[in-house]
């Protein structure tokens, strides 16, 4: 058995200086709380905060899994 998506996707933002993102099924959006965003790696989340539009960033608040 080999690893999961989590770890795969943090071994990817370590290994290649990758960030943290939220896919909405169109759009990535960048996530400013890169800490918090690896706790919910590869899950489905419900982020909470302010997008800068033109940076596609979003100013994280709070991240909850969707269950």
């Amino acid at each position: 058995m080999g690893p999961t998506e989590a770890e795969c996707a943090t071994a990817c933002v370590m290994a290649h200086g990758a960030r943290y993102v939220l896919y909405d099924g169109n759009n990535v959006y960048i996530l400013s709380d890169q800490q918090k965003s690896e706790e919910f790696a590869a899950e489905k989340v419900s982020v909470v905060g302010t997008l800068d539009t033109e940076t596609k960033t979003i100013q994280v608040e709070s991240i909850t899994p969707v269950r």
